[in-house]
């Protein structure tokens, strides 16, 4: 037995000294061979892991975090470090990280770690490259171009957003976070799919779709029971929901055709105006293709914007100057309109302000902290060497919180983006990335806040009930939800 154990312990001790030599060795040789070209860092002292813990430490969305403060304080804007099981070149640099959002599948490649490819699907628009990218992304932008506009969209997103609104009326308190999401999810799943918050298929999916958000943020353990496991499976289910909604909707095309004297053209109409419609008749996807699309239609519709709008609320709640200009241009609006008049996008257009006060909530709160990259070939920018197969990361929120860009980066000040247009700061202001992979749906996410903004701030007050903020995991939380106190009053 004494010799047995002694064997486990000596193949235990081997395996991590095999972990340790697989670790640092080839960064030590690369560091020799290049000459020391690489930026100045730290690969850390955990075998794989190296600094990833540390990266990842939760810290207020609006600030940089305790780990990019040091590193960035001792070895500069560009360093290296080993995170997310791979050698890395972390910038803090807004010229690098321009660099490489504009060099997108030249210079590199996007590279998410493999656990998350099996939550997200081997085809999902967030993980491909190359030209299935870009015939995803050229469909994703279509959509988008053809949708943003209509009546239909911009009608149910006010409609939903009255829904939300109305329940409050009886309520002195709710959770935001949880409203937010209710609200994002209602709206995409109509637009996406068609369906409406009734019907149960929409119960599922949501069900499904909270198990799959949980496990996206969670450490990528395959055993049953776990959250990424369970994730992997609710992505599973959802995809099957979304095969049995396209079966169901060639069958009933296909019986109009059939029928036509007997179509209902009213059916058809509504049925048009959803993404899965015209998805049905793009060829240049395969069916998976097109299961994968509406899942990453449903993920960036629901999450990001009902973060987005926690966030809006919560900085408005701390200055009472924007809410009062906003409020005033909501007013405004409203005043030009007969009573229970729908907005209309000429409204859109008209909300300048609002403008304003969404792009400062998404440079001080920093939805999406960082983007995962790897470099394609040996790279040479400035004095730095970035050598191939290494990962990449480009941190948004630094160039966002940097002092020498943004002058009082730590206040929340909307007036700023009155000189400083979106238009004009691709290089200081990348909220929805850059290049090839900028998100497509972001037009989208601005109108549905800008909708809801409209009725909220018109009909309520509220004051936060305690000092949640927006938290980075690195995905933004609000750890209790953002409990607000609700005073509803007649406009």
């Amino acid at each position: 037995m004494g010799v047995f154990w002694m064997a486990i312990l000596v193949g235990f001790v081997g395996f991590v000294f095999g972990l340790i030599l697989n670790h640092f060795l080839p960064l030590l040789f690369l560091k020799d061979k290049k000459n020391g070209c690489l930026p100045r860092g730290s690969f850390g002292y955990m075998p794989l892991l190296g600094e990833t813990l540390a990266f990842l430490n939760p810290h207020p969305s609006n600030t940089i975090g305790s780990f990019l403060q040091d590193h960035c304080s001792r070895y500069g804007k560009v360093f290296k470090s080993h995170l997310f099981f791979s050698p890395t070149i972390v910038s803090c640099d807004q010229e690098l990280n321009y660099f490489i959002l504009q060099n997108e599948d030249k210079l590199f490649e996007c590279s998410y770690p493999k656990p998350i490819h099996g939550v997200l699907g081997k085809i999902s628009m967030l993980a491909v490259v190359g030209d299935t990218h870009k015939r995803l992304r050229n469909v994703a932008l279509s959509l988008v171009s053809t949708t943003k506009s209509k009546p239909d969209f911009l009608s149910y997103i006010e409609k939903t957003t009255l829904q939300i609104l109305d329940s409050w009326k009886d309520k002195q308190q709710v959770i935001f976070c949880q409203e937010a999401r209710k609200f994002t999810f209602n709206v995409i799943v109509k637009q996406v799919l068609g369906l409406t918050p009734e019907e149960p298929q929409t119960a599922r999916i949501l069900e499904d779709f909270r198990t799959f958000m949980r496990g996206l943020i969670s450490f990528p353990l395959y055993i049953p029971g776990t959250p990424y496991a369970n994730a992997v499976k609710a992505r599973i289910r959802i995809s099957s929901s979304v095969k049995q909604i396209i079966k169901e909707r060639r069958r009933n095309n296909n019986n109009n055709n059939n029928n036509n004297i007997f179509n209902n053209k009213n059916e058809d109409q509504k049925r048009g105006s959803d993404f899965l419609e015209i998805l049905l008749g793009v060829d240049t996807l395969s069916e998976d293709e097109k299961v994968s699309f509406v899942l990453d239609a449903l993920l960036g519709g629901y999450e990001t914007t009902s973060i987005l709008m926690a966030m809006l609320v919560h900085f408005l709640a701390k200055s009472p100057s924007a809410l009062k200009q906003l409020k005033v241009e909501h007013e405004n609006i409203r005043s030009k309109k007969k009573k229970d008049e729908a907005l209309n996008w000429e409204d859109y257009k008209m909300m300048g302000f609002t403008q304003n006060v969404m792009n400062e909530a998404l440079r001080y709160g920093n939805v999406v902290k960082f983007v995962h990259r790897k470099a394609l070939t040996d790279i040479k920018f400035k004095d730095y060497l970035i050598p191939a197969g290494w990962k990449v990361l480009p941190v948004l929120s630094t160039v966002h919180l940097d002092p020498s860009i943004h002058s009082s980066p730590l206040e929340f000040h909307p007036w700023r983006w009155e000189t400083q247009r979106q238009d004009q700061t691709g290089k200081k202001f990348t909220p929805f990335g850059g290049g090839s992979r900028c998100c497509p749906g972001s037009e989208l996410a601005r109108v549905e806040v800008a909708f809801f903004l409209h009725h909220l701030v018109q009909n309520y007050r509220w004051r936060i009930e305690d000092d949640d903020q927006p938290i980075a995991y690195p995905y933004v939380e609000f750890q209790r939800g953002l409990v607000l106190n609700v005073d509803h009053f007649t406009p």
